[in-house]
Formats: structure tokens, sequence, C-alpha cells
């Protein structure tokens, strides 16, 4: 055998010797592993629960405002966007916790959407609302901005469409985002609806209601005049005025310089009932205004509770709590030339049914002098904006919480001339200053300008002109 052969053999004894190593190491691998005798072969990993799906929450354009992973967690895409509209689901509460569902069921919804729709999401259904995430973020960033700056408790801003009542937008100050950790909703000022969950009262603006009940039932006309001192006595009252003014006012005056003199003496020419049937008409006293989401019932008094001091503070916007969306809706009579529409924030609405209350125009003519009076700050070059500010001491039980803490309001129409919706602001114990005029009209110029320009509305068009 020569050298090269013998390089051979052992080069392929290396090699099997090599092998039979890996061999005997593979093999004392799997013994390792091996169950005990008896003990059978090892389950694979069970997979996770999947979550029965939850119907997702979409805004009227399909913007997605909750949807639902596979494992269960419930995500909000666009954030505080709606955030108290929308509401939350059960979980995500503890600050320090990063829940994630994994218990194969889905989480009940706890507020707002999630809570009122419960049943349909809970069996996957998709709920889209009526909300417009443009005018929604206009709406927003004007009250968020408008609330900061007055140093105001809180603020909501409402967007009603004049023909339908279709609520295109509800926004809340604070900001609440519902996927992020929150509180106990009696302790965290972010998780409420300030539009459906709150009572105030409607201050001045409920003069533009009661202007419209003595002009529908032909008690006044707007160039009749009334004496207007600076101070009344009723009965073993006395009412006041602030802003300095004629001692005779028509009662397009009256509402130019929100004189409660001149309003009061006016509704005297009425009755109690006729005035409290016109406010059930407008729905001032519906406990269910829209059924399912928790809106606050009004608080108020029968006619047979009113005497002649109670209808005085009536015709003046005192004596009357009810939530943002009550007065919204009311005041959307007036620019619906005189319909009420319900207010509605899920589709599919079907068709709305308007209810005749004020005459078109009785409407119309208010709208004018609204507009023709408009607060300064409320007006916007180009365009016919028309509204009426509000001022109202807070309320309790027991009379008046204090005679500094007051909301700030102004409720107004987009355009007046021919109205695509009505918007209404409200700042609750505002510092800088307790006059709608002041601190609620500029952020309904800020809405009205961002809306009008999203429309499509150019300066100076017929339809943002006075109406007929």
């Amino acid at each position: 055998m020569n050298a090269a052969s013998v390089q051979r053999v052992w080069a392929l004894t290396f090699l099997m010797a090599a092998w039979a190593a890996l061999l005997v190491m593979g093999l004392a691998s799997i013994l390792r592993t091996a169950p005990l005798p008896g003990a059978g072969w090892p389950e694979p990993a069970r997979p996770q629960p999947v979550v029965p799906p939850r119907g997702a929450i979409f805004a009227a354009d399909g913007t997605p405002l909750a949807i639902s992973l596979q494992n269960g967690e419930r995500i909000y895409p666009m954030g505080a966007l709606a955030g108290q509209v929308v509401g939350y689901v059960k979980g995500k509460r503890d600050r320090e916790s990063g829940h994630i569902n994994t218990t194969g069921e889905h989480e009940a919804g706890q507020a707002g959407v999630e809570r009122a729709m419960e049943g349909r999401l809970s069996r996957a259904s998709d709920v889209y609302l009526t909300l417009d995430p443009a005018l929604q973020t206009f709406a927003e960033e004007a009250l968020w901005k408008g609330v900061e700056a007055s140093g105001a408790e809180w603020g909501t801003a409402i967007v009603m469409e004049t023909e339908t009542g279709r609520l295109l937008a509800v926004a809340n100050a604070p900001a609440f985002d519902p996927g992020a950790p929150r509180g106990a909703p009696a302790e965290d000022p972010r998780l409420t609806n300030y539009a459906f969950e709150r009572l105030i009262e409607p201050g001045s603006t409920m003069k533009a209601l009661t202007a419209a009940i003595l002009l529908e039932v032909g008690a006044a006309r707007m160039n009749d005049t009334v004496e207007t001192p600076m101070r009344r006595k009723v009965a073993d009252r006395t009412i006041r005025d602030v802003v300095g003014h004629p001692k005779q006012l028509t009662l397009a005056g009256v509402l130019a310089y929100s004189s409660n003199v001149g309003m009061s003496t006016f509704a005297e020419r009425i009755e109690a009932r006729t005035l409290t049937a016109y406010h059930e008409r407008l729905h001032l006293y519906d406990a269910d205004l829209l059924p399912g989401f928790g809106v606050w019932a009004p608080l108020y008094r029968s006619p047979e509770r009113i005497g002649e001091v109670e209808l005085a503070n009536l015709s003046f916007g005192q004596g009357l709590s009810i939530t943002p969306l009550h007065l919204a809706a009311a005041f959307n009579a007036i620019a619906n030339d005189g319909s009420y529409v319900p207010p509605s924030i899920v589709e599919p609405l079907g068709m709305p049914r308007p209810e005749r209350v004020f005459r078109p125009e009785v409407a119309r003519e208010l709208r004018a002098v609204l507009s023709k009076y408009n607060a300064s700050r409320a007006r916007l070059s180009g365009y016919t904006l028309g509204g009426k500010t509000g001022t109202a001491q807070i309320a309790n039980g027991h009379g008046y919480r204090s005679s500094e803490t007051y909301a700030a309001l102004y409720a107004g129409f987009v355009p007046a001339g021919k109205p695509k919706a009505t918007v209404l602001v409200v700042l609750y114990d505002p510092q800088t200053s307790i006059f709608g005029s002041k601190v609620a009209a500029p952020i309904f110029k800020e809405i009205a300008a961002h809306a009008l320009s999203y429309w499509g509305v150019s300066p100076g068009s017929n339809e943002s002109g006075p109406g007929e």
C-alpha cells in the first residue's frame, strides 16, 4: 500500500468517526427531551382566544372613531376627536395599566356611543354617526382655545344641521382621548359630555325665543314700544338691566340692548300657560331628548306654579334649567323657518319630522333683527351672521350659587339669511369676562368662519345675505 492510499484510508476513517460522534450527540439530545415513560408527547401550544368582534364606530364620512383588534383591544384612531361623544369601554382605566383584553369576551361600553349603542356594537354591527370630522375639528379647536383663554371650568359647542337636526359637531372641553388612561367618572372632568350632561339656565338667549312667541301669538310687533327704566319692581322682586339704554324700547330694541326690564314688560301681555305651551312645543321640557344617550332632564315649573315674578324671570331666561342640547335644538327652530326638528347623532336617520312652532315670516323677521344687532365679536366680514348672547347666573336647589359664578352663552345661525346650521357655545364660569358677547361670541365666529369656507359659501353670496 503506497502513501497515497494510506492517507485516503485515514481521511475516510476520520470522516466516519465525526459522523458517528454527531449521531451520538443527536441521539443524546433526543433522549434528554423525550418524555418520561407513560407521560406521552407534549401537547402543542394552545392558540390565544379570539375575542368576538365588536362593531366599529365611524363618523358620517367613514372616518374610524373606534375599532377593535383581534385580541379584543379597543382603539380610537382619531384620539380626542369627539372623545366624550364616542365614549369608552371597560378597561384601560388605571393610569399604570396597559390593559389588553385576553378573556375571550368583548368589553362593554361604559359611556357615550359605546354605551348607548352597546346592543348593536356587541352584535358586531357598525355604527355611523352624524358627526362631520372637519366641523368637529373646527369646533373643538375653537372651543379649546376659547376655554383656555377665558379660564372657564368647562365648555361645549354644538353645530346642528338646520333642516335635519343632525348633530354635525359636539365639542367639549377639557379634551379627552378614550384610548388614554383615565380616572373614575366622578373624578375625571374630561369624561363628561357637557352638551348632554349638564344643566344651565339659558339666560338672555331665551329672549329670542320669547320674542318669537310674542310675535307668533300676536301679542307684540317688532316696532311696539314699552317703558324701559333701568330697573322695575315685579311683586317683591327687582328686575335690573346691565347695559344702558333709552327709556323706551321697541321689541327689536329690547333684543338689541338685551333688556330684562323690556322683555319682562312685554311678557306681561301673555299668560304663563301660553309661554310654557310653546316651551313644550320647543321640547324644552323633554326628559328624553336623545333616547339612550343619557341627556339630562330639564328642571322647570308647571304653569300652576308660575306667578308674575316667575313669568318675568322665564321671559329672559331664569327659572328654567336645560342642557345645551335642549337650547340648541329649540334655537334651531328659528333657523329652520319656525319648524322644530329633533336632534340626532346616529345614522341612518329616516325622514325627520319637523313640527311647526312659528310661522316662517316670524322666524325670518327675528333672524333679520338678530343679524342687524348681532354682537360685534360674532360678526364676520362679507357674511351675515345672527344670534343672541347670554349671561346666566349659576343656580342650585337653594337659589343662585354665587353672584360671581356665571355661564356665558352665544346661540346663532350660520349664515343668518339661509341658515345651514345653528351653533351654540357655552362657557361655564369664565374668569376673564362673564359676558357671552366677549368670550362665547368669538368662538362662534371662528366656528362659523371655518364652516362657511368648508361649505364653499362665498362672501356676499345670496346664501349669506339676509332672509326675505
